[in-house]
């Protein structure tokens, strides 16, 4: 006899239900610590015959998947928000019951699976994620410095950069002893995260000197490093997909469409579904490309059209979604960017890198 099952983790627990392949019919539930091993042991019994084992995405949800795989469990990972819309469909919200829900739902088949990262791409969204909260971090307090020297009538000055802040704030403290106590609390805490956000901007930029896909990316302009090594992160593995075109639509950047009868057919904004790092990536190397960078391309004048026609966002979007389709071409086939129809190659590949660090 064949099964199939399902796990609902927490960070402490998790709820595990087999269900028969053929009628549904609850084989085993039970509840256990959130550890490869203590799960493995739960479904040892039924190893040789479970068709799949399914478990939502979550933090540690790449960690369960690639122990338990180790093991020959044929494990998916379910989309959130799709399974989330089934199991809402209960009267009651318990783990055990989440766990029977998803078990079902996995042998009717009717899921949305979401791919497992690699090791190498967590990392690569580790290195990512820190670097961004020691940069959000870092404004929090530049900000908070700033306003609140304002109220004493002293100006940082919208000019000053960074390599000065510190002496800027000391030097308009200088002469009162509480602005000078206060300040220098918030600078010392400013100036330890401005050193590690640099050691790990360093690191992010070394890493993508190393990968020849991301010196050709790039190349292009408004792509620079970090835009490099997220998209790289989130697709993972290029060929899970099929048509470079559908890129868009993966990261939430196409729009989502409204049709019910002959009453309402419509289509809204953007679906911002998917990785919205991506997303905030490429919409701001797409802005880059449009408003900052001085060399012309085909995809630039085309960008400029659609401003002209529909408004500068929307051209930014429209930019962003083809730069997805662009990079994801330039990964299938080893291609480089085309700055014109013409000319297959650009017209200085330079050190790219270096200059958009």
């Amino acid at each position: 006899m064949q099964y199939h099952a399902a796990l609902d983790t927490s960070a402490t627990t998790t709820a595990i239900c087999v269900v028969k392949a053929k009628d549904g019919e609850i084989a085993l539930e039970t509840s256990v610590t959130t550890d490869p091993e203590a799960i493995w042991q739960a479904l040892e019994p039924y190893a040789n015959r479970l068709l799949l084992v399914g478990h939502e995405a979550t933090s540690w949800s790449a960690w369960l998947h690639r122990e338990l795989e180790k093991h020959g469990i044929p494990m998916v990972l379910l989309e959130t928000h799709h399974a989330a819309r089934m199991l809402d469909a209960q009267r009651n919200k318990t783990d055990k019951n989440d766990a029977r829900g998803l078990a079902q739902l996995v042998r009717s088949g009717w899921f949305k699976q979401v791919h497992a990262k690699s090791e190498r791409a967590n990392r690569m969204k580790l290195l990512l994620a820190h670097r961004r909260t020691l940069k959000r971090k870092l404004l929090d307090i530049e900000n908070e410095v700033r306003q609140s020297l304002k109220m004493f009538g002293l100006m940082v000055g919208p000019r000053v950069q960074r390599s000065t802040f510190c002496n800027r704030v000391r030097e308009l403290v200088a002469g009162d002893p509480l602005l000078q106590v206060l300040s220098e609390s918030m600078l010392t805490c400013w100036q330890v995260l401005w050193d590690q956000y640099r050691e790990l901007h360093k690191m992010l930029v070394q890493l993508v000197g190393q990968e020849e896909l991301c010196r050709r990316w790039c190349e292009i302009p408004g792509v620079g490093p970090v835009t490099a090594m997220t998209f790289m992160a989130a697709v993972d593995d290029p060929h899970r997909f099929a048509k470079s075109k559908t890129l868009g639509a993966h990261f939430g950047l196409t729009p989502k469409r409204e049709q019910s009868g002959t009453s309402v057919d419509r289509d809204g904004h953007i679906s911002r579904r998917g990785d919205g790092e991506v997303r905030t990536a490429l919409y701001e190397a797409a802005s880059g490309m449009l408003t900052r960078s001085k060399q012309h391309s085909t995809l630039k004048a085309w960008g400029m059209k659609i401003a002209t026609k529909r408004g500068h966002k929307r051209a930014v979007v429209a930019v962003a979604r083809k730069l997805a389709v662009i990079m994801h071409r330039m990964w299938i086939d080893g291609s480089r960017f085309r700055f014109s129809a013409a000319n297959d190659q650009p017209e200085s590949s330079g050190n790219a890198v270096a200059v958009q660090a």
